[in-house]
């Protein structure tokens, strides 16, 4: 018999610990796919898994856009983990619905089409869930009108992003896009400007930035910062002028920093 395709396969056993975030079992997430698929992010499904309704999972997560793990076994861990049945099937829920791509980016251009100086907050590849959600509660407290975060390589918009947004998730815009770069190519043709914040000396300085302009501000992941072919795609290369022995910021206060600017930068300009 002929495997089905597989979205991303994963040898070896996946053990993930057992979370607010998570739902499992064949009914419980064939069930939350046909009433709310905005919500899932994740589906993480075992290679020797098969009936009707499995291929009714991974087919109506590709109709959504849904992220599919494929892996040889999966093992929940932590406390109450033993009394749990998965069925072989796992699914990561977002606190809150997600933002189709194309909606997102048609109403954002109906903003800037109205002259409505638009910013949105992009989060390339951010791993850790605590500085992610302090990123979207920045987003929100400076009047930016959405984020946009990577469906590969990011940290979960579950419980512990929540918490740290304190409550800002659910009132703002929130998109997941599996190809950044294309993403962003979207982004400039509806009118954004695409600023990327890097630690380069050759970088523009964000207080000599022009950031009154409809624009996406870019932050990457901990470690290594901004994908190069993401960088490749931005406009302008920002940085942060320090003084001390640091030589970069946490992405979460980074942002919050680049936000603020851009916030204060529109609240100088006189009233239309």
């Amino acid at each position: 018999m002929k495997k089905p395709l597989r979205d991303n396969d994963t040898p070896g056993e996946k053990r993930i610990r057992l979370s607010e975030d998570l739902l499992w079992g064949i009914h419980p997430i064939f069930e939350s796919l046909e009433k709310e698929p905005e919500r899932i992010t994740e589906i993480l499904l075992q290679k020797d898994k098969r009936g009707g309704k499995i291929e009714g999972i991974i087919e109506k997560a590709r109709l959504h856009n849904i992220k599919l793990t494929f892996t040889d076994s999966l093992r929940l861990t932590g406390e109450e983990s033993a009394q749990v049945r998965h069925q072989g099937v796992i699914a990561r829920i977002s606190d809150t619905p997600l933002v189709e791509f194309a909606a997102f980016v048609e109403g954002m251009a109906k903003k800037i089409q109205k002259g409505e100086r638009v910013r949105l907050m992009i989060c390339d590849s951010l791993q850790d869930p605590h500085n992610l959600g302090a990123i979207i509660r920045s987003a929100l407290a400076s009047g930016a009108a959405g984020v946009i975060v990577t469906r590969e390589r990011s940290a979960p918009l579950g419980g512990t992003a929540a918490k740290a947004s304190a409550g800002a998730m659910s009132h703002i815009a929130i998109c997941q896009v599996t190809n950044l770069v294309a993403a962003l190519k979207d982004l400039k043709k509806a009118g954004f400007w695409i600023f990327g914040a890097v630690k380069e000396n050759d970088a523009q300085s964000l207080y000599a930035t022009d950031l009154t302009v409809p624009s996406c501000l870019v932050i990457g992941s901990e470690g290594k910062g901004i994908r190069p072919l993401v960088k490749r795609e931005c406009d302008v290369l920002i940085s942060i002028p320090m003084s001390g022995t640091l030589d970069s910021l946490n992405s979460s206060v980074a942002a919050a920093v680049i936000l603020f600017e851009s916030l204060r930068q529109q609240l100088a300009l006189p009233p239309r």
